[in-house]
């Protein structure tokens, strides 16, 4: 195992995930990122994986922990499909609980041995806005709902062990996600953004903004906590 600590982050090509890999490569730190496809401007280290198959998942972890020594995760992959009560299917519902939850639960399990025998680490769990609430998003509201009950019970297992666990909800972020569930002069996008007291779409480097200072040395007694970074959407959440 190599002697470098490194920050490993989930759905790291994109969005949210991207514009963390950016910040941390900048300032010289190494960083592990988990796709399901290959980018070659990737800055570091990359491994392929689809992470809603439990099975290239788990290999894909088990390689991971075994050459790196990882001391800060992110979880950041995420998916949706925007799906009405009535239309809600086994094998939609299945996948949208894989790729939000079970490859969370995986990645942190492999993770924190390594974490423990250091007696320090960070878990970021980012989360959704959704969580509050959103029709025709009931499962991956439920999805992101279910994170917080994780990231508050996993900080109070890890808290003597010097790691941190904490949730970054954000609000509608222009993300590829964003645009393929909101496209441009959609209703759902026009009421997203009416919701949003700022009256505008966040940024995903805001939002890794907030990471990049959870992840850091100066939040090492925030712990179990759900942070919003969403223009105040979530102050009153509209049932649209």
């Amino acid at each position: 195992m190599s002697n470098i600590e490194f920050t490993l982050i989930t759905g790291a090509t994109k969005g949210i995930g991207r514009a963390l890999v950016d910040r941390l490569h900048q300032r010289g730190e190494r960083v592990i990122g988990v796709s399901r496809s290959h980018d070659d401007s990737f800055p570091d280290v990359l491994i392929t994986a689809d992470l809603s198959d439990p099975i290239a998942r788990r290999d894909a972890l088990a390689s991971i922990v075994r050459e790196y020594g990882v001391t800060r995760l992110v979880n950041n992959v995420g998916f949706n499909q925007m799906q009405a009560l009535e239309n809600i299917t086994p094998a939609m519902y299945q996948k949208v609980m894989d790729t939000n939850l079970a490859a969370m639960v995986d990645a942190t399990q492999a993770v924190c041995p390594h974490m423990r025998q250091r007696k320090q680490g960070r878990i970021v769990n980012i989360a959704s806005r959704s969580l509050l609430g959103r029709k025709g998003g009931s499962v991956y509201a439920a999805a992101k709902a279910a994170m917080v009950g994780f990231t508050r019970s996993w900080a109070l297992e890890l808290a003597r062990d010097g790691i941190t666990v904490n949730c970054v909800a954000p609000g509608p972020v222009s993300t590829d996600m964003f645009e393929r569930n909101n496209p441009p002069g959609s209703e759902s996008r026009q009421l997203l953004t009416q919701s949003i007291p700022m009256g505008r779409m966040g940024k995903p480097e805001e939002v890794a903004d907030l990471i990049d200072y959870v992840l850091s040395d100066g939040a090492s007694f925030i712990t179990g906590q759900t942070l919003f970074v969403c223009g105040g959407s979530s102050i009153s959440q509209q049932h649209f």
